[in-house]
């Protein structure tokens, strides 16, 4: 196994611009898949995930050219008749994301289909997707464990007028239907079980459906009215904007060894997690937005304070959180993170088993945590990542304490591969 030594760093200075959106990136390309005529794609974010959805969708016989690989540039020529390959099995390594949109999409295809992933991806739940596919009409089977991928997908009978899915473990469900249901001309009402987490990625998937010609109304995120006369049209060019997720590192460090600049993210986003800019001012960072970038520095006085935070609306920016807790001042709460469980790995005992390492005080819960300062921490520990990019880039930050080993640096391959690149070249 790979290993990435870092030394202890004491400041971060500069301007540092963050690739493009991962979650915008594969929504993006499967609605242009999805549309009739080119659409133009600009600043595609390069990374793993992103890779597994433009070979699915090659696979499936959609027209896709790289036009200039330096700006990240693609040419993507759709048909609002579906899939062109009416047959395939689709290798989706670990790319959540793609894996459950697909799974709506060809379920609506009228072909016959198997996908599958790495073995992790055979451990992350799919099950109230197909629930819902099934009660659809959907002909889905799953080829190992009930509940499970891979799955086989084949023609399906698509008669129901209202299916209801659970709100409670993952948002990625509804998104793949909000963009899949389209296709069928017909009105269809989503009910949604218990509460919708992660409400922010469901309103990055309305608005990039809204600029694609979709209107989808719904009634306080209980149910998702999908229209029977929506037909995609595509919007031309597309820029996809800087990942706030991937921009949370930066801004940490910033709000930790700063002052530093993160580009391509700002008011003008339109993702969830840049709230966690919000997170860090309660913490008492000094920050300064402009439209595409976010000036961040320490805090004038004293240090980052502790804060307990409800992080339903950042689910994926929160484990930064939970790093600028071991640097505050009285405890950190992190709550309604049960989502965190079904990710790349079970990142709530992920976090808890490695900052435990280091010589951090965590209290773990089923849906939250609890993390305590720690003034020094244990040199030279080697962090178990469980390929799970997030945590690599999240350890990173503690090389402000000590000197720390990541191990397998490059599963940050799925959504950041210059990640490490770009923090040398804003530390010292």
């Amino acid at each position: 196994m790979m290993k990435l030594n870092l030394p202890q760093i004491s400041a971060a200075a500069g301007s540092v611009t963050i690739p493009g959106s991962k979650s915008i990136s594969n929504r993006i390309l499967l609605l242009a898949a999805l549309t009739e005529g080119m659409t133009t794609i600009i600043n595609l974010l390069e990374s793993d995930d992103t890779e597994r959805m433009l070979e699915a969708l090659s696979t499936l016989g959609v027209d896709i050219v790289e036009k200039d690989p330096v700006a990240r540039i693609f040419e993507v020529r759709g048909s609002n008749s579906g899939f062109p390959n009416k047959c395939a099995t689709l290798f989706l390594g670990n790319a959540g994301t793609a894996f459950r949109s697909l799974t709506a999409a060809v379920a609506l295809n009228q072909g016959e289909y198997e996908l599958t992933g790495i073995p992790r991806m055979h451990e992350r739940p799919i099950k109230d997707l197909v629930d819902a596919l099934r009660a659809l009409g959907g002909n889905v089977e799953y080829l190992e464990n009930e509940g499970y991928p891979p799955l086989k997908i084949g023609k399906g009978n698509f008669t129901a007028e209202r299916i209801s899915i659970k709100g409670d473990v993952s948002s990625q469900y509804l998104t793949a239907l909000l963009i899949a249901l389209p296709l069928l001309k017909r009105e269809i009402t989503i009910d949604i079980e218990g509460v919708l987490i992660s409400k922010p990625y469901i309103e990055i998937t309305l608005t990039l459906l809204r600029q694609f010609g979709i209107e989808i109304n719904h009634h306080h995120y209980q149910s998702f009215m999908i229209p029977a006369d929506g037909t995609f049209v595509t919007p031309g060019t597309f820029f996809v904007e800087s990942d706030a997720s991937s921009a949370s590192y930066f801004l940490a460090l910033g709000a930790l060894a700063g002052p530093l600049t993160v580009k391509g993210v700002g008011t003008a986003s339109i993702q969830g997690d840049i709230r966690f800019v919000d997170a860090l001012i309660a913490m008492g960072a000094e920050v300064k937005w402009g439209e595409n970038e976010i000036f961040v520095s320490r805090p004038q006085k004293g240090s980052l304070r502790g804060i307990d935070l409800d992080c339903n609306h950042i689910p994926d920016a929160a484990m930064t959180l939970a790093i600028l807790a071991v640097f505050a001042k009285g405890k950190t709460i992190l709550r309604n993170i049960g989502s965190w469980r079904v990710k790349e790995t079970d990142r709530i005992a992920a976090m808890a088993t490695e900052l435990t390492k280091v010589g951090v005080k965590v209290e773990e819960g089923e849906d939250y945590l609890v993390i305590y300062p720690q003034e020094t921490i244990t040199p030279n520990i080697e962090i178990e990542t469980y390929d799970d990019h997030r945590i690599a880039m999240c350890f990173s930050l503690l090389s402000l304490k000590a000197p720390i080993t990541i191990l397998d640096p490059q599963c940050v391959d799925k959504t950041f591969p210059t990640y490490f690149e770009l923090f040398s070249q804003v530390t010292k």
